[in-house]
């Protein structure tokens, strides 16, 4: 540690120098932080979903709308114990970028498919206002909506066709909140007789439906039973838990994580470079500095951990300045999207990084100090 003044003064050696190193390092991992951030909601999404919860889609086409009546048949088939259909109403409040997230739902029937989820206060209240709506508690902590609030929700096109516009003025009636793995949880809920009445297509329809069943270890069978009631239909269907569809998506997303992988190697290998030449171009400066300090008794070892501890404290110092700003920015992009991107060991797989990093780097001049020659050094040579 008493050498630490002087690493840190080799590293500010030529400030302009370091802050440009400095400012391309801190890039490199706060694009990383972001990215495997983002990677670590999308696992901690696919791990936290109810088993005892199917869902039920078109078979082509998940946006697909299916006959609301097929909800009847799928509440006769053995082990369903409930089935509630869902239109996506997702829009935005005020802003383009103040999403809410929102289904559609008859309020009995969700009752019975999710009996934790609301009250039967909430229930009556939804009964009594058919513009009324149950915000979850994220979305009305979020832009601070509260019982008796008439808020304004701008559906998206492809949600629903509605007559007299898109945008809605609808009444909060209620805050329902939900257990980490509900389907619901960070969910708004709409009346869905309200939505279907106004809609000018598709009427009768819905998005999908929720399948409480009750035994979650036959849910393959269920499942299988529920799609073989419309094979070879108009509507035919994909039933599947909501673990499993996670899975799915997340596979549908492998190859695109395949591709950000490549993007932050990329970053990194190009970073090796401009790091590795600034780290050799620094020793080239101070061949004569190098020599004069094994002149006053440094050895060749000493040297060398003189020049290794700069690409450390330099690599160090910048990845955790791009690690801190990636994961101060995490709730800022949890309030604004929803998406629960997380942390996870992002920050110590990072920093492991810039160490390897840095003895990648630092090596190569490090050894190049070691086996200086002072007399060579001092003769210019």
């Amino acid at each position: 540690m008493k050498f630490a003044p002087l690493i840190w003064a080799g590293v500010w050696r030529k400030p302009g120098r370091a802050i440009l190193t400095l400012l391309s390092i801190v890039t490199a991992f706060l694009l990383f932080g972001l990215l495997q951030g983002f990677a670590s909601g999308l696992n901690q999404a696919g791990s936290q979903t109810r088993a005892d919860v199917l869902l039920t889609f078109a078979r082509v086409s998940q946006i697909e709308p299916l006959p609301v009546s097929q909800a009847a048949q799928i509440k006769s088939v053995p082990g369903v114990a409930a089935v509630t259909p869902v239109v996506l109403f997702t829009g935005t409040y005020r802003t383009p970028l103040q999403l809410v997230p929102a289904f559609a739902v008859d309020i009995d029937q969700l009752a019975a498919a999710d009996p934790d989820l609301i009250t039967p206060a909430q229930i009556q209240a939804m009964h009594a206002h058919r513009d009324g709506i149950l915000a979850s508690s994220l979305i009305a902590g979020r832009y601070g909506w509260k019982i008796g609030d008439s808020v304004p929700i701008r559906s998206f096109q492809w949600t629903n066709r509605v007559s007299g516009g898109s945008t809605w003025t609808l009444d909060v009636v209620g805050v329902h909140g939900g257990a980490q793995d509900d389907f619901f949880k960070n969910i708004t809920l709409v009346n869905y007789d309200f939505i279907d009445q106004a809609r000018t297509t598709s009427q009768g329809t819905a998005s999908l439906f929720v399948l409480r069943i009750a035994d979650p270890n036959r849910a393959s069978q269920i499942g299988g039973a529920v799609d073989r009631l419309f094979a070879n239909s108009p509507h035919e269907t994909k039933t599947a838990t909501q673990r499993q569809l996670a899975q799915d998506q997340l596979k549908q997303i492998g190859d695109i994580g395949l591709v950000v992988n490549e993007i932050v190697a990329a970053a990194f290998f190009a970073l090796l470079f401009s790091v590795g030449s600034v780290m050799m171009q620094s020793v080239r400066e101070r061949t004569p500095e190098l020599a004069v300090l094994k002149t006053l008794g440094f050895t060749d070892g000493g040297v060398m951990g003189l020049v290794l501890g700069e690409a450390i404290t330099l690599c160090l110092f910048a990845a955790a300045i791009g690690l801190g700003l990636a994961y101060v920015t995490f709730p800022g992009i949890r309030a604004l999207t929803g998406f629960g991107i997380r942390g996870g060991p992002v920050m110590g797989v990072g920093l492991l990084i810039a160490v390897g990093l840095a003895l990648i780097v630092g090596l190569p001049p490090a050894i190049r100090g070691m086996r200086l020659s002072i007399v060579e050094a001092l003769a210019g040579r």
